[in-house]
């Protein structure tokens, strides 16, 4: 015959259980709304029919070539995070900028909590301060994509 204990919860533990019972759920919510030209071409199918079978070709693997049209380059990589113009040999032009997430890593000062038994077997609950690893995104230009006279002339992508 089992015997049933009771459960011993610290508030440490059932604080944690809450955070990860609801970030789960936050980042598959997340993780579906992902930005890909599948998404896009799904949202604008009006904007994609308009494209030349070419362009439609290069928007659906997400890659750009010299000659397209503004419309074709937000569906193959999206609205960008900033744009700039100005005047280059007597013609104006517009550039797009596209930032990509990098991760960096660190050791903060974060609190720990846990329990389990002590000495002579008996149970205790253990607290304090340590370093602990984190990992903190921060945005960092990524690629650019030039026009003039809303046609695709030139881009760049940064390499790591």
């Amino acid at each position: 015959m089992a015997i049933c204990k009771p459960a011993y919860f610290s508030l440490s533990s059932l604080i944690m259980r809450l955070f990860i019972c609801l970030l789960l759920p936050l980042s598959v919510a997340l993780a579906s709304c992902s930005n890909t030209p599948e998404k896009r071409i799904e949202h604008n199918p009006e904007l994609f029919q308009k494209l030349t079978a070419n362009e439609q070709k290069l928007v659906r693997t997400g890659r750009i070539a010299r000659g397209m049209s503004k419309p074709a380059v937000f569906l193959a990589m999206g609205n960008p995070d900033q744009k700039t113009s100005g005047i280059q040999h007597g013609k104006s032009f517009e550039r797009w900028h596209y930032n990509t997430m990098v991760p960096i890593h660190s050791y903060d000062l974060a609190p720990y909590y846990g329990y389990g038994y002590g000495r002579y077997g008996r149970r205790a609950h253990y607290h304090g301060l340590s370093f602990q690893p984190t990992v903190h995104y921060v945005p960092r230009h990524g690629a650019s994509v030039e026009f003039v006279k809303d046609e695709v002339t030139g881009w760049s992508k940064e390499s790591r």
